[in-house]
């Protein structure tokens, strides 16, 4: 017992190990090594920039029992600290790495305030030690997430917010740089989500280091999606959605196989999949952007900037991506920028779909007609013209439609009934983006285009009033809440989920029916008592289109008066506006004409502007032998060999005539492949010639 003893000293491990299971037992050896620790420290001060192996250990030693004697190392923290702030720029980078383990080992074990320690971490960001940076700053992160955990600790995070708008303004680019990443970062978590964490970010934009000011704009705007999602398969995706009704029921009918269950279930993911694009929220809603508190000053320093500005051209064009976002988000009006964007619209521009995307962010119904005009000019005058490939064509009119899509008032009758021309263009691209157009303004304002294009007037159209330029209208009531007042079923049939069957007992149903005869013979006295009828969805509808104008005000104005409206009711609202869209007004026709694309209408409708909306070219499928060869080896993807599925079941079983002349030589079947082969034109006419002659003879 001795003997083990006296290599406690040697063996720190061992001692940590004791320590931690008996404190008091071992306070002797512990204040032994304590007391070499100090006469050690004092040795390692005299040169600071020497490795000393026996200081490392002990420090790390004390860090991990420091739990166990708290009064002993009341002021061990501090000691660290002090070394740290008097030595941290000629540290070994050991013992630099050291120290800090060392202190957050005692902040782990609450033994340390977050504030001295996060600060002190914060000024160490200049060291030179890039895998001390990376460790300082994940710590930083983390230790800033659970401190805010639970609840906010709103007078920590305000001391650490303020600390680092300083850092921001730091001469170490380095130190500035990650004490933006790490706001940054803090942000993305949500810890740090906040307005002025915001508005302390977008100070970096003006920073003079180009690294701070593109990692401050590239948080403002985000990634795009094209860079986010992977869209190769969105052309498979693009034709007409799945029926599961269909498929369930070709299901119960058709013989079930392994192949109709694969495609059902193909059915159901590509619905799935579908619907959860369609209800997902886009990636900008509540960003940053909308949390500046002065966007129009923010962009007018944006702007002098960038007319200065001497970096590279994609840094150049995120500036340019972030002054058009803030001006459509917030409806700024910075009448400069527009022929600042002119000055880019040309068909040999680098990345010339995204400044047309730029332009029409930065339109919305407040610009004045008279700045957007020239731009939708230049559009036109530089892309839609026939000295340019069809696709420039076809992109200049998306561009185009894209603007006024947020300004319609942009746009002239003379100029729109020329684009309209290209509606019969031989370009499948270009004519469906000019019939793109012309199905926007039908519904924006008609009166723009011919009287050929305008089509026929439809209940939404009808219901919808022209709005002049900067006029604000007030409606008393929601289009469509007029279906609320006809009583509906709680369910109608084909509602339903076919995959949903509830199985019970003979005894169970017969009982459940009888219940649910009583409960429906109550509810049809109730009903008829009261004098109300009921109606499925679509005859609540169809009794909607019936009405006249005056008849839809007032009932929806009476329906908003009386209650409030549920997601089930706005599910209705939604579907008499779809029924609107495709019914023609004040006639009752069974041709009806299709609406918009809901993938359009949500593009339309939203604040950032996708390049998939510029870009959507549309082409005629290839038919030439390369794509029918493509088309050909995918339909074999996940099949046996191609062979031919002839042949004998049982591969022992004797081999046929057929295949036993495949091994003869040709000498010996050359009779029979004669016989087989056809007569050529002068034989036929030898035979047809003896053929006759003896006939003849034989008369």
């Amino acid at each position: 017992m001795a003997s083990n003893n006296n290599k406690l000293p040697n063996n720190l491990p061992q001692l940590q190990n004791l320590i931690k299971r008996d404190a008091a037992s071992y306070e002797e050896e512990f204040e032994r090594q304590l007391s070499l620790y100090t006469a050690t420290k004092t040795i390692f001060e005299q040169n600071p920039t020497a490795f000393n192996e026996q200081l490392y250990e002990l420090v790390m030693f004390l860090a991990q029992v420091s739990h166990c004697y708290t009064s002993h190392l009341s002021e061990f923290p501090d000691e660290l600290i002090g070394l740290l702030k008097r030595h941290g720029s000629v540290l070994h980078a050991d013992m630099l790495m050291g120290f800090v383990k060392s202190l957050v080992l005692l902040r782990n074990k609450n033994l340390l305030p977050p504030t001295t320690l996060l600060i002190l971490f914060f000024q160490l960001l200049r060291c030179s030690v890039k895998n001390l940076r990376k460790f300082l700053q994940q710590h930083i992160i983390t230790d800033i997430k659970n401190i805010n955990a639970k609840s906010k600790n709103m007078k920590l995070n305000k001391e650490l917010q303020n600390f680092m708008h300083e850092m921001l303004k730091d001469k170490h680019a380095v130190a500035a740089k990650m004490s933006l990443d790490i706001m940054i970062e803090l942000y993305r978590k949500r810890v740090w989500n906040d307005a002025k964490t915001v508005n302390i970010i977008s100070t970096a934009c003006f920073s003079k280091v180009t690294k701070i000011m593109v990692a401050a704009i590239q948080f403002f705007i985000g990634k795009d999606e094209e860079e986010e999602e992977d869209d190769s398969d969105s052309d498979s995706d693009a034709g007409e959605m799945p029926s599961l009704k269909r498929a369930m029921l070709a299901k119960k009918v058709n013989k079930k196989t392994n192949k109709k269950m694969q495609q059902i279930n193909k059915v159901k993911a590509t619905i799935k999949k579908q619907k959860k694009k369609l209800n997902s929220k886009s990636i900008y809603d509540f960003s940053a952007l909308h949390l500046v508190h002065d966007p129009q000053d923010l962009a007018e320093k944006l702007y002098k900037r960038l007319e200065k500005m001497n970096e590279r051209f994609e840094v150049k064009l995120m500036t340019l991506n972030f002054i058009s976002r803030l001006i459509g988000v917030h409806q700024l009006y910075l009448p400069n920028f527009y022929p600042l964007v002119q000055r880019f619209l040309f068909p040999h521009q680098r990345e010339a779909t995204k400044v047309m995307a730029y332009a029409a962010q930065a339109a919305h119904p407040l610009v004045p007609p008279d700045d957007l005009e020239p731009v939708v000019r230049t559009l036109a005058n530089n892309f839609v013209t026939e000295r340019c490939a069809n696709e420039v064509m076809a992109m200049g009119l998306n561009a185009i439609r894209a603007l006024c899509a947020r300004n319609p008032h942009a746009m002239n009758e003379d100029l729109l009934q020329d684009l309209a021309q290209y509606k019969s263009h031989k370009d499948k691209g270009v004519m469906m983006a000019a019939r793109s157009l012309i199905s926007l303004f039908r519904e924006k304002n008609p009166q723009l285009l011919a009287r050929k294009d305008r089509g026929a007037p439809t209940e939404h159209s009808v219901e919808q009033q022209l709005v002049g330029f900067g006029q604000n209208t007030a409606s008393s009531y929601i289009s469509g809440a007029e279906v609320l007042s006809l009583t509906t079923k709680e369910g109608d049939p084909g509602e339903s989920s076919d995959d949903e069957w509830i199985n019970v007992s003979p005894s169970d149903s017969e009982d459940a029916d009888d219940s649910k005869e009583e409960e429906e013979s109550g509810d049809e006295n109730e009903d008829r008592s009261k004098g109300e009828k009921l109606w499925s969805q679509k005859e609540a509808v169809q009794e909607v289109m019936k009405m006249t104008p005056e008849e839809r005000v007032d009932r929806a104005s009476e329906v908003l008066s009386t209650r409030l409206l549920t997601d089930a009711d706005f599910e209705r609202i939604a579907a008499v506006h779809a029924a609107k869209q495709v019914e023609k007004y004040g006639a009752n026709k069974k041709r009806k004409r299709e609406r918009l694309d809901p993938n359009t209408e949500q593009d339309l409708n939203r604040e950032i502007v996708s390049l998939k909306s510029i870009e959507m070219v549309y082409k005629k499928r290839r038919h030439d032998k390369e794509a029918r060869l493509e088309s050909v080896k995918g339909g074999r993807e996940g099949r046996e060999n191609y062979s031919s599925r002839k042949g004998r079941m049982n591969p022992l079983a004797s081999t046929t005539n057929t295949e036993k002349s495949k091994g003869k030589t040709f000498m010996m079947i050359k009779h029979k492949v004669k016989k087989k082969q056809k007569d050529s034109f002068r034989v036929k006419q030898m035979k047809l010639r003896n053929a006759l002659l003896k006939q003849r003879n034989v008369k």
